[in-house]
């Protein structure tokens, strides 16, 4: 059963586990564990997408329950008008933060996107970061007889396909777990270490407009018990952002180069 965040009579959030598909496409129409389809069955009632979450990325995922409004809230998302905070842990020591306006070449999918042509031209893309936590822990990774970890808010303002995943990199702290920008070596470190075995990135946070009454709604996503068994390996219980803590079903990573919106 999917964690329900928030519901009304127009709209539902859920806590999208890690490893869950929002809906199947061609490419998976064999896949068994989908949100649009469970939630759907929890429900008793049809729902609608209004923006996207890859397959390995948890958090808050907001959905309408008309199609009225999913085309309000879709007009929302398009005109960037929502805040969305995401938190993700990073290789190596980053500190501080800033404004990182870094534009993107659009990323085709070789399979999905086989008869798409990409814009020729980079797309603005800007991301607000910001480090919360660092560690280093007394493991060998590669060539280092230790290993680094950053914990970072991520805050977009643009909504690229793979933006967090690909600005991060460009930074030279990809985000562990992630298999097509990332580290791989690191990657492999910290899920035989810390059992890290996907994308560490959670969509915390989702503030926006009720598109029908107006309301300013917040809604935040308890961290999984992945994330908890970290922060208890690294000591970050009192340096974390206040977030509920719950304990979500979480698959094991599968191969993330699906259909991909926002992170």
């Amino acid at each position: 059963m999917l964690e329900i965040l928030y519901q009304d009579a127009w709209l539902v959030a859920i806590n999208k586990p890690a490893g869950w598909l929002v809906h199947r496409s061609w490419l998976d129409r064999h896949e068994k564990v989908v949100v649009m389809q469970t939630l759907r069955d929890q429900l008793n009632q049809h729902v609608f997408t209004v923006h996207r979450l890859d397959r390995p990325t948890s958090g808050v995922l907001l959905l309408a329950l008309n199609s009225d409004v999913a085309r309000l809230l879709s007009q929302q998302f398009e005109q960037h008008q929502l805040q969305k905070t995401y938190h993700a842990l990073v290789r190596g020591w980053l500190s501080g933060g800033e404004r990182l306006d870094y534009p993107l070449l659009e990323e085709l999918d070789k399979i999905a996107d086989s008869q798409a042509t990409a814009p020729r031209e980079p797309q603005s893309a800007v991301t607000h970061w910001q480090s919360l936590a660092q560690v280093e822990m007394p493991v060998a990774v590669g060539k280092y007889d230790t290993a680094r970890y950053t914990l970072v808010e991520l805050k977009p303002e643009t909504g690229r396909k793979h933006q967090l995943r690909r600005h991060m990199s460009h930074l030279r702290h990809p985000i562990i777990g992630d298999s097509r920008h990332g580290d791989l070596r690191q990657n492999r470190g910290a899920a035989n270490h810390f059992g890290c075995q996907r994308l560490m990135l959670h969509a915390s946070e989702l503030s926006f407009t009720h598109p029908v009454t107006g309301e300013a709604l917040t809604l935040r996503a308890g961290l999984d018990t992945v994330w908890q068994t970290l922060f208890a390996h690294f000591g970050w219980q009192q340096q974390l952002p206040t977030l509920p803590r719950v304990t979500s079903p979480v698959l094991s990573e599968e191969a993330d180069n699906t259909l991909a919106g926002e992170d």
